[in-house]
């Protein structure tokens, strides 16, 4: 099925202190139909306010050019003033691939869309990062040179102009500046807290570890000559961090200097590598940094990977729930120093989720254990047994999985933690892969009788219902089966952690087997009821073959591994 592509949009505009001007910019990007406002992040001492929003490709460019007109209107960059560098109303424009598009693809809407914002608004655009025209205004630094102040001059200057521009500064320029238009993959906003007020050490460390760094001096000293090539250019000593955009300020509503940083490429330099090198770099100059403040959003993934990083440094268990790991990354990077830090509120995937859609989709799975058992013994035919067995399996998958993580934490085993942390991520994810089929087996059902509830008054709509009858069947057939396959999966933990696992929950092991065991068979039964209904008999008769074999191989799985159960609770 081809994905729906969706694009993610995160202008800054120039205000951060009069709520009435910010709600009036987000309420005109809100007003496509379409558009998904994820984040609204004010700054009082930058002056500066980060929207995030989401949506199909032309939603976002109608939304993306309504804030930029609604930002012209409401923001006078003569009277603005803030910390952070800017060149107009709507600073930067970037869009960013999410799914179903390409960075390439997002580029050349978003030139076009620097041509309308110009064409309709006579607002001036440069186009930055994979949207550039010019190789060295890929660097939004390049084109935000001199920031709004120097616009008059750039204007006149056909080699500095904005790509689409007026041939002089007139009154809409002086208003609203020129907005940077960009394409660029997922950038990660942070400012790092440090136990200083000295903005001149703040930047000092900026230089440390920035890719650009700072520029050479005699004897490697700070204040020292800067040292000239051959051809009398700028010596240039890059920073420690690739990817990375970094400059040292003082913030009045902290009371404190930050070391304000754009991680633009998170592959090479991760949030945490990140935060402990500006750590190092902190420290190396006597000072400390207390915590990290995330300007924005960040994709689950960054601190996922922080999260695992700090579990490994400390020995324990990556094999845990995704919650727990979190809380790991915002606890070992203090990103909550300055406030509280809800990852739903900050982590792009939670919050483009539909929680209604969420809910219809984990129905079960999100009910409390009484009212899950409630809901089985109802008069209701949903939830059933392929349901049932898909959380048995996942029982028996969270056993093994919690031996795992009791045997990496075992007093004098802290040689075998990673053996044991790669056994629980396996079990975690074939626990997870459990838990979604807990509901997917009762929506197959639904899908079922929503087919024999189809109209069938005409030959075309006789044909479409046993089309859609059908195809619900195979459906409902290849749920359980699936049920089957990842249950199965729970014999090599199970049998992993009764061998080699924490002796005192060796009887967990076995219970795991066991209902690995039921999980197998219960969700067989459901493969050979729904696999009775299909009208092609050959694939139903070989979907059954499949089934059965599975069964039989769990038969024999659990009784070896009960073998090794009872034989070492007998020791």
């Amino acid at each position: 099925m081809q994905m729906k592509p969706i694009v993610e949009c995160v202008p800054n505009f120039s205000e951060g202190r009069d709520k009435n001007v910010i709600d009036q910019i987000v309420n005109a990007i809100a007003s496509v139909e379409g558009i998904k406002v994820l984040n609204v992040d004010p700054g009082e001492a930058t002056n500066r306010t980060v929207v995030t929003f989401v949506g199909g490709p032309d939603e976002v460019l109608e939304a993306a050019f309504q804030g930029v007109k609604c930002a012209g209107e409401v923001i006078d960059m003569r009277r603005h003033h803030g910390a952070h560098p800017r060149s107009g109303a709507c600073d930067v424009l970037p869009l960013v691939p999410v799914s179903g598009i390409t960075l390439e693809e997002c580029a050349t809407l978003a030139r076009g869309l620097a041509r309308r914002i110009f064409e309709e608004l006579g607002i001036p655009c440069y186009c930055y990062e994979a949207a550039a025209f010019k190789p060295e205004r890929k660097n939004l630094a390049v084109c935000r040179a001199g920031e709004y102040e120097a616009l008059p001059e750039k204007i006149s200057d056909p080699a500095r102009r904005p790509d689409f521009s007026p041939e002089e500064y007139n009154e809409t320029v002086a208003r609203s500046g020129a907005v940077n238009v960009g394409a660029r993959n997922f950038l990660v906003a942070v400012n790092y807290n440090l136990n200083t007020t000295s903005t001149r050490r703040a930047m000092a460390i900026a230089f440390d570890v920035r890719e650009k760094g700072r520029k050479k001096r005699e004897g490697g000293s700070l204040t020292g000559k800067v040292l000239k090539d051959a051809e009398g250019k700028d010596i240039w000593e890059p920073g420690t961090l690739k990817g990375c955009k970094a400059i040292g300020w003082y913030i009045d509503e902290y009371g404190i200097a930050q070391v304000s940083m754009n991680i633009t490429d998170i592959i090479a330099t991760p949030l945490h590598v990140a935060y402990e090198e500006v750590s190092r770099a902190a420290a190396a100059r006597g000072l400390r940094v207390t915590g990290a403040e995330i300007v924005g959003l960040v994709p689950k993934s960054v601190l996922m990977d922080a999260g695992r990083f700090y579990l490994e440094k400390q020995g324990r268990s990556l094999g845990i729930s995704d919650d727990e790991i979190m809380k790991i990354a915002v606890k070992s990077m203090s990103l909550d120093d300055l406030r509280p830090f809800d990852p739903h509120e900050k982590v792009i995937e939670y919050l483009m989720e539909d929680p209604a859609e969420a809910a219809r989709r984990e129905r079960l799975v999100r009910m409390s254990l009484k009212g899950f058992a409630d809901e089985t013994a109802s008069e209701s035919p949903a939830p059933g047994g392929g349901s049932i067995s898909a959380y048995m399996g996942a029982m028996g998958a969270a056993l093994g999985t919690m031996v795992a993580n009791l045997s990496a934490h075992k007093r004098g085993w802290d040689d075998r933690w990673k053996e044991f942390s790669d056994w629980a991520e396996e079990g975690q994810a074939v626990m997870k892969e459990l838990v979604s089929l807990v509901d997917e087996d009762t929506a197959a059902f639904d899908r079922i009788m929503a087919s024999f509830g189809l109209p069938k008054g005409t030959e075309e709509e006789k044909a479409a219902r046993a089309k859609a009858i059908e195809e619900a069947t195979l459906y409902a057939t290849q749920v359980p089966l699936r049920t089957m396959k990842a249950s199965f999966k729970v014999f090599r933990i199970a049998r992993a952690m009764a061998l080699e696992g924490n002796p005192n929950s060796v009887s967990d092991a076995g219970v795991g087997a066991l209902a690995a065991r039921s999980a197998v068979l219960g969700a067989r039964l459901n493969v050979r009821i729904n696999a009775r209904g299909l009208s092609d008999k050959a694939l139903a008769a070989g979907l059954m073959a499949e089934a059965d074999e599975i069964a039989r191989k769990a038969i024999a799985e659990e009784t070896d591994i009960l073998e090794t159960v009872n034989r070492k609770i007998d020791e």
